[in-house]
């Protein structure tokens, strides 16, 4: 799993529920750093090994998640996506769910269902 996520609170109970449920975690602080790590050194834009089962997004991170996410899904992502922000960034929301993003919730429905999102996302990789 991929996270974007500068938010240091946010990574750090990320990073954590991740080690109790199993799932390898890669935090990455921009939107930039994420699309780098997805890329293939032929250029690929999605390469299929060793990509991650889940990617988060972090829509408030100051790097360029939305554009990002734009981005990854232009070129046709198929790793599934939770992306999270401020209950009350209803337009954020609706951008991120124009630009494909399936999954859009706020803070607090995050973290509490965070354990179980990990879970869905190792059980979808077959691991």
């Amino acid at each position: 799993m991929i996270a974007l996520v500068d938010d240091l609170f946010f990574r750090a109970r990320i990073a954590e529920t991740a080690r109790l449920t199993g799932v390898e975690f890669e935090p990455v602080a921009t939107g930039k750093e994420l699309l780098e790590k997805l890329r293939s050194a032929s250029g690929d834009a999605l390469p299929q090994a060793g990509r991650p089962a889940l990617i988060l997004f972090d829509l408030n991170a100051r790097g360029g998640a939305l554009d990002a996410l734009r981005e990854l899904q232009s070129a046709g992502n198929q790793i599934p996506i939770v992306a999270f922000l401020s209950h009350v960034q209803t337009e954020l929301a609706e951008q991120a769910r124009a630009a494909g993003c399936a999954e859009v919730m706020p803070r607090s429905k995050f973290t509490q269902n965070l354990a179980a999102i990990l879970e869905r996302a190792k059980a979808g990789a077959g691991n």
